[in-house]
């Protein structure tokens, strides 16, 4: 959540932009700005979940049975320094191996989930509390939903881009033709991310004030599978998607380096009427893919209420799931065509769909 933050301050903030331009040592002072942030966000919600431990009681009592502040301190120092720890072992995964640190950890922990849902899920089978028709066409939904996450995540357009020859003494210059590809998701699982956070934050503050009626009354029109968050978290992701693509995609700074380098979209005039072409192109694929992705989200409270599923699928975990598992594989793709080798599948490239 610090991370999403931080990258959308980038594009708010004169400060944070000029870090994101300065290169590594910028990427550096933004990693540590990251990191201050985190132990922020984790002490905020490791005490609200610590005060809702204590405030928790089940049919043989309390949950915890020496609640105070002894506990909420215990808790914090606990569950801080576990995200410290996870934080650092994900950067030395980062530096020392293939892939995003964090999010193979993240990955590994979505997918260890998954065989232990698919025995409870054959017992159920077994012992008659669901049918086999069922849960085969569960198991095909599963795939056919996997696929078009893929489908969608590796799906971009291809916006055509020609550049006018320029002769140099006695070299010709330019003269090619190449496309600037726009992803149909720009924004990946990021407002799936900062919808679900946003949407939390009412919960936690409502941790705080236990014999409020109204809060008790958010907390529940805020839980999900409500009306009420289903609306808000379909809407939030939405707004999100547009909004990190408009932050990390500048039509008008786009239009303006193909203009200095020679560059033009075939059938339109260099400058605003470039800018604008790209700017509709981005808002017509943006809706579909943030559409989807917001489908996807909201899968997991259907998938549990119309097929009793006993374990949890789709949602964020499936895209980032297939959002790891690409980047990964992508980034050993180039590590072997580095080394001269064939690639791990046979031409050695992932390739987007076209537009």
């Amino acid at each position: 959540t610090t991370s999403i933050v931080i990258q959308l301050l980038g594009g708010v903030l004169p400060f944070f932009e000029r870090l994101r331009k300065e290169g590594a040592e910028g990427q550096k002072k933004i990693n540590q700005y990251t990191r201050y942030g985190t132990v922020i966000v984790a002490a905020f919600q490791a005490i609200g979940f610590s005060i809702f431990l204590m405030n928790l009681e089940g049919q043989s009592g309390a949950a915890v049975s020496n609640p105070g502040f002894l506990f909420m301190l215990t808790s914090v120092i606990t569950m801080v320094t576990g995200v410290m720890f996870i934080m650092w072992l994900g950067e030395q995964i980062t530096d020392h191996g293939i892939g995003n640190g964090i999010s193979l950890i993240i990955f590994a922990g979505i997918i260890a989930r998954y065989p232990r849902g698919f025995i409870d899920m054959f017992n159920m089978v077994r012992v008659g509390a669901m049918s086999i028709f069922m849960a085969v066409v569960v198991l095909v939904v599963m795939v056919a939903v996997t696929a078009a996450v893929v489908l969608v995540t590796e799906g971009e357009r291809k916006i055509p881009v020609q550049y006018a020859k320029r002769i140099i003494g006695r070299k010709v210059y330019g003269g090619q033709s190449t496309h600037i590809p726009l992803k149909v998701n720009t924004a990946g699982v990021i407002p799936i991310i900062f919808a679900q956070s946003i949407l939390m934050f009412p919960r936690t503050i409502a941790t705080f004030f236990k014999d409020s009626q109204f809060m008790t009354a958010v907390v529940q029109w805020l839980s999900p599978g409500a009306f009420l968050y289903t609306v808000l978290y379909i809407g939030l992701i939405i707004f999100f998607a547009y909004f990190y693509t408009a932050m990390v995609l500048n039509p008008v700074e786009m239009a303006e380096n193909m203009k200095k380098y020679g560059g033009f979209i075939p059938g339109r005039k260099p400058g605003k009427s470039t800018s604008d072409y790209i700017n509709n192109v981005l808002v017509r694929i943006t809706l579909p893919g943030a559409t989807f992705f917001a489908f996807v989200a909201v899968l997991p409270q259907f998938m549990q209420k119309w097929a009793n599923l006993p374990f949890y699928f789709g949602g964020t975990g499936l895209i980032i799931i297939v959002g790891v598992a690409l980047d990964t594989l992508q980034q050993i793709e180039s590590h072997l065509v580095m080394r001269h080798y064939e690639g791990f599948m046979k031409k050695g490239k992932l390739r987007g769909r076209r537009g």
